[in-house]
């Protein structure tokens, strides 16, 4: 996901990388900062295969800065990701977030098509408080700490589901 929000970011405009690592801290929180160790790498990894370049640029003060610029081959790695994600991609909150931080690039439809498959994932049952698509049933008796975390993962998902229903419905309408 690493790879697909310095993509995303760079689609947005072309940045130098302290300011690339400024907006991941921003995307992921700084409950997990973007190390030089994952980041820089990542960005090696994303010239070699030619998604981005490099390009040095007058900087403040004469100093020469290194700016990042997504390349055509990157639009199209980033639209084909944002378009078909992974199953990983939709069943991970944080990963499908980092998904829809991006996905304003995408057509209507294939919008849609993303948020109809979360939308499917939350509502099929398969979470970390259900056997076999039964609902656990915590009471306070039995574990207050595990009844107070499936309570609240419970109204996030509803919520999400919620606003995944009327989204849809909102693109559905734009896209007539």
């Amino acid at each position: 996901m690493l790879e697909l929000a310095i993509l995303g970011f760079l689609h947005e405009s072309p940045m130098h990388g302290y300011e690339l690592k400024q907006r991941l801290t921003m995307l992921t929180g700084h409950f997990r900062p973007v190390s030089d160790g994952a980041l820089y790498p990542a960005i090696s990894r994303l010239e070699k295969n030619k998604f981005l370049v490099k390009k040095r640029e007058p900087g403040e003060n004469g100093q020469e800065k290194m700016v990042l610029y997504l390349t055509e081959e990157g639009v199209a790695k980033l639209m084909k990701e944002l378009a078909d994600p992974e199953e990983m991609d939709i069943s991970d909150r944080n990963r499908f977030f980092t998904l829809l931080a991006f996905l304003k690039f995408l057509e209507p439809q294939a919008q849609i098509n993303v948020l109809q498959r979360r939308l499917n994932f939350l509502m099929g049952g398969k979470s970390f408080f259900s056997n076999n698509g039964t609902l656990i049933k915590y009471t306070e008796d039995h574990d207050l700490f595990r009844h107070g975390m499936l309570h609240i993962a419970r109204e996030t998902s509803r919520v999400e589901r919620q606003w995944l229903k009327d989204t849809i419905i909102k693109l559905e309408e734009m896209n007539k």
